[in-house]
């Protein structure tokens, strides 16, 4: 398996509004800006409320940076692309 730079968590709510808006958001910025160069696993709470508890997840939608380090978290719909790619430690236009 190929090391990826960018691991990211995206914790959803099923097919919430904003949880359906989160994960288009985060997709097309990963296709921007990422290239193929990350690992991207959307966890639904509702479905595996142990992960979100073990990640100190209490809002959804929830974008975790696991890697690179620090980690960093963003919540809400990810429509926010300059708070995304600051989490992701990425100088926007």
């Amino acid at each position: 398996m190929t090391h990826k730079r960018y691991q990211l968590m995206l914790f959803v709510a099923d097919n919430q509004p904003n949880s359906v808006k989160a994960k288009k958001y985060i997709k097309q910025i990963c296709r921007d800006y990422l290239d193929s160069d990350y690992y991207l696993e959307i966890i639904d709470v509702l479905k595996d409320p142990e992960v979100a508890l073990k990640k100190r997840v209490y809002v959804t939608p929830m974008l975790v940076v696991a890697a690179p380090l620090p980690a960093a978290y963003v919540a809400g719909d990810m429509s926010d692309t300059a708070k995304v790619l600051a989490a992701l430690k990425i100088e926007s236009d």
